[in-house]
């Protein structure tokens, strides 16, 4: 595991451990990879992924920040129509910057709250 990795997971422990879903405001979870964005809401009392959305079910085209701004406003869109409306926001460890801070905004203006 590289330097790199291995500061992220530290990052990530970090901030788990004030992190926790409810079913009433459950987990926004932000992984990345170097092609493609995921982004997951989680109820961590029942350990169950409520809803998951990728930059793969999307078919949009142009630049990666574009497409994360697309994915945070679909799993906002999502996520109204299951009737949740504020979650928590999980980098995973990632730095707020880039791709994840565009799907957060996506997510905001599609209408979630957090």
């Amino acid at each position: 595991m590289s330097v790199k990795q291995e500061k992220r997971i530290r990052r990530h422990k970090k901030i788990r451990k004030n992190l926790h879903g409810t079913a009433q405001r459950p987990r926004l979870c932000v992984s990345r990879s170097n092609q493609h964005i995921y982004a997951q809401i989680i109820n961590d009392d029942n350990a169950k992924v409520l809803l998951a959305v990728s930059d793969k079910d999307i078919k949009a085209k142009g630049k990666k920040t574009d497409i994360a701004k697309e994915v945070g406003k679909f799993i906002a869109k999502k996520a109204l129509e299951n009737k949740i409306e504020t979650v928590i926001f999980d980098r995973g460890g990632i730095l707020f910057h880039g791709r994840v801070k565009a799907l957060a905004e996506g997510a905001r203006e599609g209408g979630l709250k957090f």
